[in-house]
């Protein structure tokens, strides 16, 4: 029986020019392969090389004719039988049932019609291009040749020489709120996605995706993560890439500076006078114990190696903990209590 094209394109055998460039439209904007990711590229190929030739043989009234009455052999082999034996044949085509014929009419030139599919690309240049103001005869860089594929943009030559391709839409940002443990530690976390697909009758639904993203160590705000072509799918454009942009949450604590982490301390005058022990707890959960023995003077900044934020580019390697220490200053002393500091401090100079 061969190749159905009607049913390939999704019409019925009366279908018109355009209904038939409406089916033809749709479907090629599915199964273009530039629309369709690696996993299915051979599949996308494929089905599109078949719905470019489907559309080339109903489009064309003598291959139509020949196609109706003859078949996909009957069309591609050439063996069309002459006029009275077409005449003697039975009253319908087994390749369209329903459509009952008193007399096949022998189709005009069929003995010497030689079957000549045109190219994909060709096809899609007089579908697409010329409605971007390309003229329907330019050929475009992506080309179908003895099974093969060969990748680029597609190009349709317009009047003047132009080119035209597939219009991608712009990428869309999303805020990703992290938190410095997050960016310190590294995390996993899941996005649900919602968009719009076409399926493969051409019919747009929505569908709901898992995207994975994986924080590594150390990344700062701004950096960014990109899904490609994972926007809404509509006709003639490439979808739009998705990408999340880190935002750092604020921290109670800690303030991120590069790749080093500031501590900001307050302790009292007799503190930075006669020493203390700082416990801090790191965002990886550690308990660090810092020890102050000498005098500490005002706005003071002490500096810890190799605990500040993991340098992605740098596996292993940290930046510095850097602690600003205040005095708090008493706000009144007693005269007994000046006495006994000049007492006390009255020799140190």
């Amino acid at each position: 029986m061969g190749v159905d094209y009607y049913n390939i394109l999704k019409v019925n055998h009366n279908a018109t020019e355009d209904d038939l460039r409406k089916a033809y439209k749709r479907l090629a904007m599915i199964w273009h392969p530039d629309k369709n990711p690696s996993a299915r590229r051979d599949e996308a190929e494929a089905k599109f090389k078949r719905i470019s030739e489907a559309y080339d043989v109903l489009s064309d009234p003598q291959k139509r004719q020949i196609y109706d009455l003859y078949g996909e052999e009957g069309l591609k082999s050439g063996k069309i039988p002459d006029s009275n034996a077409s005449e003697a044949s039975s009253s319908y085509s087994s390749r369209t049932p329903h459509f009952y014929h008193q007399h096949r009419q022998h189709p005009p030139n069929a003995a010497s019609f030689r079957f000549n599919p045109r190219d994909a690309d060709d096809i899609y240049a007089e579908i697409f291009g010329s409605e971007g103001g390309g003229s329907a005869g330019g050929r475009g860089q992506r080309t179908f040749r003895d099974g093969s594929f060969r990748n680029g943009h597609f190009n349709a030559g317009g009047p003047n020489g132009h080119t035209s391709e597939m219009r991608k839409a712009p990428a869309v940002e999303n805020p990703l709120p992290c938190s410095l443990e997050d960016l310190y530690k590294g995390v996993k976390k899941k996005m649900r996605l919602s968009r719009n697909v076409y399926d493969a009758s051409g019919k747009m639904r929505v569908v709901d995706e898992i995207l994975p993203i994986e924080i590594k160590p150390g990344w700062k705000k701004g950096t960014k993560l990109t899904f490609p072509k994972k926007g809404n799918e509509e006709p003639g454009v490439i979808p739009a890439d998705i990408i999340f942009v880190v935002e750092e949450k604020p921290h109670p604590v800690y303030k991120r500076d590069g790749n080093d982490l500031l501590v900001s301390q307050e302790i009292t005058l007799l503190e930075a006078l006669t020493g203390k022990t700082l416990d801090l707890i790191t965002l990886d959960g550690r308990t660090l114990m810092i020890p102050l023995t000498d005098i500490i003077n005002p706005d003071l900044e002490i500096l810890v190696p190799n605990e500040g934020m993991p340098i992605s580019k740098e596996p292993g390697k940290k930046g510095n903990l850097r602690l600003k220490l205040n005095v708090k200053y008493p706000s009144k002393l007693t005269a007994e209590q000046k006495s006994e500091l000049k007492r006390v401090l009255g020799g140190v100079s």
